[in-house]
């Protein structure tokens, strides 16, 4: 988000008898909600005032998928030129990288900063000025767990606790929230019933019989879980 102000000023400098002006132009950039900070008590509500004459919303990079490739290019070009170094991207290792990129599972949490230090590690790394598939596979692993570990969404952390990286890939995403709840609740309990119990607690009352542990074992069925594989 990019505020604008425009500003025209009559003061008098310290130790000065004479008003001077001055006649500019103030943007300022932040990724956070200034509304939202002013009315948590974060951000001066009369600043924001002065602040908010014009407001621009820029998507994020994951938004803006049009914008990769060009910065792509651009960031090796520009490590390149700043370590006297030609590095580049074999053929599938440049498919590869752009087609993560381009992909749903790449976030870019952090904007192009995500993808400046992305480039530049591999780079670094790549044998030869010649960045190849292997590095590639390696960028895009650091990238996912990344953005897994800083994620507010702690859902896939859970599962990889039962699951391989693949299998949590085939779960929808519907189905990972709920199954990192259901995981949470079986190891904080001692027992299936009581988990079940937990999980139920308001439709096992509308139930003649209320045979929680039997409801938690089907569900876990339906992942290839049981009550073991969720305790280890």
């Amino acid at each position: 988000m990019i505020h604008r102000a425009i500003e025209e000023k009559k003061f008098l400098p310290v130790g000065s008898d004479k008003e001077v002006s001055s006649d500019f132009q103030l943007l300022a950039g932040t990724n956070k909600n200034l509304a939202h900070e002013v009315a948590n008590g974060g951000f001066r509500e009369d600043l924001l005032a002065r602040l908010n004459l014009w407001t621009f919303h820029l998507p994020g990079l994951k938004d803006r998928r049009e914008d990769i490739e060009p910065n792509i290019d651009y960031e090796l070009k520009k490590y390149s030129q700043d370590n006297a170094q030609n590095i580049t991207f074999n053929k599938e290792a440049r498919e590869k990288y752009l087609k993560f990129s381009l992909s749903g599972k790449a976030l870019w949490s952090a904007n192009f900063r995500d993808l400046s230090a992305s480039i530049n590690r591999m780079a670094t790394l790549a044998e030869g000025s010649r960045i190849r598939g292997g590095e590639v596979e390696d960028e895009i692993e650091r990238l996912q767990k990344l953005w897994r570990a800083s994620s507010k969404d702690s859902s896939v952390a859970i599962l990889e606790s039962v699951f391989d990286q693949e299998q949590i890939e085939t779960i929808d995403l519907f189905d990972r929230v709920q199954l990192a709840t259901v995981t949470e609740a079986c190891r904080d309990e001692n027992t299936m019933s009581a988990a079940g119990r937990k999980l139920f607690s308001n439709t096992r009352t509308k139930k003649k019989v209320a045979n929680d542990a039997d409801r938690l074992s089907k569900y876990l069925q339906r992942f290839g879980l049981n009550w073991a594989a969720i305790r280890e």
